[in-house]
């Protein structure tokens, strides 16, 4: 029934259930790997129903408290590093799973930074968004939003998951419900985790977030919806429009739900936008981040959104960062006003769908059909659990990352899909992955 500290779990609801354990682990009652009781033992323990025990135990492992193990029970999580996006610790490995840019096609920002500097000072109480990036921002978000470009609302943030995490926490309370996508970007299940949302995964298909999905979610009563219409991080896929027309129709029951669109992959993207934000709802917001063609050092998102949710984001902005860096925006200004870098990253979108489709064709010449989709990698689907392939082609130098990392919510079963970045790979080195990855697959198989 695990050990003694379990024994004094308290609580009535599982509200309550699930306070009481966060606080045994917080001050260090109940240790990190340490089993629970099962909901069973649990439920008799505190004389409640058993799927007030099961509830709490879920609103725990859906704030990353704790890890259910089917039959292995319930355990307190290990503090771990949960993974991050970018480069891994990868030693002597190629990493084929850093969902990097590549960095020859980011345009030289040198000409930029020095038109910026030497340009005056900005100093306290001035406008927080400088004119020239306000007009080139309306330009680029305006048509894509369901309202008059006199009434648009802009908020610069610094980066799209600075963007959602305020849009999260002008919204929502602790243990408030989210719908994300299911697999789901990685900064966005950290968002839910460290904000005490309960994340609600909606599937995702070839087409985008499912409706069946969505509208399970809302049945649910989700609060908030996080989409992303193009290059869906990380199975690449973007929103048709007839999809995007039948989310709009199950959001238009819903009007006073928060839901974000974060179109981080903008011009890079092959797809159109479609949007799954109608004329009439209340309550929403579009970002767009520069990082993925500026290069990821530029952390800048700018967001346009109902006026009530600008306001609200403006009050959040008081207390701590209350603008992003005119400097940047002024960089970023020069760059995208500049026909030569809008050259060169209409030209990196070119090659990253150029090498995605090359790649996505090997695997299937290979016996391992595979769809490239938008994006910086590749959504592969194996026959055989991800993590097999993943440890032999660990033995042959390639870092992967498997879809395991992507999961809203940890179960027995495995994933059979791995997240490939392979934009960078000459045509050498791509056959030799496809062959390693042919082979593992078949060693494991």
């Amino acid at each position: 029934m695990g050990t003694k500290a379990a024994t004094l779990i308290i609580g009535g609801t599982a509200a309550q259930i699930a306070d009481s354990v966060r606080g045994l682990v917080e001050r260090g009652h109940l240790s990190p790997g340490e089993t629970l009781p099962p909901v069973r033992a649990l439920a008799e323990q505190l004389g409640v129903n058993r799927n007030t025990a099961v509830a709490a135990y879920r609103t725990l492992a859906r704030s990353g408290v704790v890890v259910s193990q089917g039959r292995a029970g319930t355990r307190v999580a290990q503090r771990s590093r949960v993974p991050q996006e970018g480069f891994a610790a990868a030693g002597p490995l190629r990493d084929v799973g850093n969902g990097n840019p590549d960095p020859r096609w980011i345009p030289d920002l040198g000409p930029a930074l020095a038109t910026a500097a030497g340009r005056r000072p900005v100093l306290y109480g001035e406008p927080v968004i400088d004119p020239g990036l306000k007009a080139w921002a309306q330009q680029w978000i305006a048509p894509d939003v369901p309202t008059q470009t006199q009434d648009l609302h802009l908020t610069l943030t610094s980066g799209a998951v600075d963007a959602v995490e305020r849009l999260l926490a002008q919204a929502l309370l602790r243990d408030d419900t989210v719908a994300l996508e299911d697999p789901c970007f990685l900064a966005s299940i950290h968002l839910a985790q460290l904000g005490g949302y309960r994340a609600v995964p909606v599937p995702v298909d070839a087409e985008g977030m499912t409706v069946e999905g969505l509208r399970d979610a809302l049945d649910q009563g989700v609060r908030a919806v996080v989409s992303t219409p193009r290059a869906q991080n990380p199975t690449g896929a973007s929103l048709s429009a007839r999809r995007a027309a039948d989310l709009r129709e199950v959001l238009a029951e819903h009007p006073y739900v928060l839901v974000v669109q974060d179109d981080y992959f903008s011009y890079l993207s092959r797809q159109p936008f479609h949007s799954i934000i109608g004329p009439d709802h209340q309550r929403w917001a579009l970002v767009r981040s520069v990082s993925k063609f500026a290069g990821p050092d530029m952390c800048l998102a700018v967001m346009a959104s109902d006026a009530d949710t600008a306001a609200r984001l403006e009050m959040r902005l008081r207390p701590g960062t209350t603008w992003v860096s005119h400097l940047l925006q002024r960089i970023t200004h020069s760059v995208m006003s500049d026909p030569a870098a809008l050259a060169l990253i209409e030209q990196a979108g070119a090659h990253y769908a150029e090498r995605n489709g090359s790649f996505a064709d090997l695997l299937t010449a290979r016996g391992l059909p595979t769809e490239a989709g938008d994006g910086m990698s590749l959504w592969v689907t194996l026959p055989v659990a991800a993590r097999e392939v993943a440890d032999r082609l660990t033995r042959r130098g390639w870092l992967v990352r498997t879809g395991d990392e992507f999961r809203l919510e940890q179960t027995d079963e495995r994933s059979r899909h791995l997240r490939l970045t392979v934009h960078d790979l000459g045509e050498e080195d791509a056959a030799a992955l496809a062959n390693d990855l042919a082979d593992a697959v078949h060693a494991a198989g």
